[in-house]
Parts: C-alpha cells; sequence; structure tokens
C-alpha cells in the first residue's frame, strides 16, 4: 500500500509553513473546521467525507504530502474576510484539493469514493 506524510495543524500561518516545508513535492490540502472539545465536528459533509479520504489515500503514491487543516471555529469560518477565504478560495467544508492546482472537491464531493480516488491518483 502507498503512504504519504500527513501533517495536521490549524489556521493559515501554519498551513503556509507547511506547504513550505515540503518544496517540490505533490501537496493535497484537505480543509474542514476545528472540532469541538470533545473531538466532535459541527460540519455532518466533514464527518461523513473523513472516512472516504481516508480510503482515498490508499491511492497516493509515496512521498506525496497531506496537509489536515483545521480552519477555525464556525464564527470565523462565516467570516468572509477570513483569511481561508480571501487568500486560498477556500469557500466551505470540507475542501480537498491538489495544492497549486485547479482540482478541488468541495462539500458532497468530498463523500463520492471515485473523485477522491481520482483526485489522488491524478499525475
Amino acid at each position: 500500500m502507498a503512504s504519504c506524510e500527513e501533517v495536521s495543524m490549524s489556521g493559515i500561518k501554519e498551513f503556509n509553513r507547511a506547504v513550505a516545508q515540503h518544496p517540490g513535492k505533490t501537496i493535497f490540502a484537505y480543509f474542514s473546521i476545528s472540532k469541538a472539545a470533545e473531538g466532535k465536528s459541527w460540519c455532518p459533509d466533514y464527518v461523513q467525507a473523513e472516512p472516504v479520504v481516508q480510503e482515498g489515500l490508499k491511492h497516493v503514491s509515496e512521498g506525496y504530502v497531506l496537509i489536515y487543516c483545521q480552519r477555525g471555529e464556525k464564527s470565523y469560518w462565516k467570516d468572509p474576510n477570513n483569511n481561508f477565504r480571501k487568500k486560498l478560495k477556500i469557500t466551505a467544508v470540507p475542501t480537498l484539493l491538489k495544492y497549486g492546482m485547479p482540482q478541488k472537491l468541495v462539500e458532497s464531493e468530498c463523500l463520492q469514493e471515485n473523485l477522491v480516488g481520482m483526485l489522488f491518483s491524478e499525475d
């Protein structure tokens, strides 16, 4: 089974730092809302998409990087001026994308195994 490096963080500054630490590598980014203290997300699409994304990782070539990025609390996300919306054009959660490329899955698209597998397996 192929494996990729998985990195978890929150916030735009940490995301940019993680990207900078992996020059020349193919980077996938999976954006979600921060989980509550009990470890649960308020976003039902994220809860349903998580196992689909994990299964899709089986199609990722070794040497790739997956950055899990929590974007903050619901109130931060709803702010139209938050940095994720302004700088990365992330408008919904969950969002799974191939960094620096137009390929992107948003909300219910992240629930479709065939789309997730196709995004991860594209060269």
